[in-house]
């Protein structure tokens, strides 16, 4: 009797669809600085270049800032999630950089934040950061943070990209693609005005990048 040919098509899995890509912890801290207690990314869930990623955090009892915030009643501070969504959106600017180790996203502001409801011990946590602008040395992204279904908090943050000690300018793949929000400002902010012509950041305007190099 002939052999049987199987002819059936392999469906590829979510993380194969287009427009997805999962990733581990191992890749994500190969692309961020941040390390135990402040990585506050456990994997990547989607990811579309220079738009959009979707990442998950496990909430356990076990993170510090539980031991005081507040003993009795555990919640997540909101700036520790804002901070997430930050975190998320450095790993999707950061996957399409040449040289990702030399670079680090810092704030440059916080717009429209929202807190909808407490994330407690035991929450798991969604977290969607969309590009509303991107340029060379400055990005804007819309984000939010949803546990079950339900939407927890919302910002717009901005960030700028500087060079670490010892590191090359920051350094996009060519080409980029950008992704413009029409109600978004033109221009990100000052620190983006500063990026853009090549100059050094005003670090009097922004403390948080006075101890980065930029020159």
């Amino acid at each position: 009797m002939d052999d049987q040919v199987d002819t059936h098509e392999d469906t590829p899995t979510p993380a194969e669809a287009p427009g997805t890509a999962a990733a581990g912890i191992d890749k994500i801290m190969a692309l961020l600085p941040h390390r135990y207690p402040f990585l506050f990314i456990d994997r990547v869930l989607e990811v579309e270049p220079r738009q959009r990623i979707v990442a998950r955090k496990c909430v356990s009892i076990n993170e510090g800032f539980f031991q005081g915030h507040f003993p009795g009643y555990p919640i997540m501070p909101g700036v520790l999630q804002v901070e997430a969504i930050a975190q998320a959106g450095g790993l999707l600017i950061l996957m399409d950089f040449e040289r990702p180790g030399d670079t680090l996203m810092l704030f440059t502001g916080v717009e429209r934040a929202k807190f909808r409801r407490p994330v407690v011990p035991g929450d798991v946590l969604e977290i969607e950061a969309k590009v509303l602008n991107l340029r060379s040395r400055a990005v804007r992204l819309e984000g939010s943070i949803r546990v079950d279904g339900h939407l927890v908090c919302e910002a717009t943050v901005t960030c700028q990209l500087v060079k670490r000690e010892g590191g090359g300018a920051p350094a996009l793949s060519p080409k980029p693609t950008l992704v413009a929000d029409p109600a978004a400002p033109d221009l990100l902010s000052a620190a983006t005005q500063n990026g853009q012509d090549g100059s050094a950041p005003d670090t009097a305007a922004q403390p948080e990048s006075q101890a980065v190099t930029t020159e």
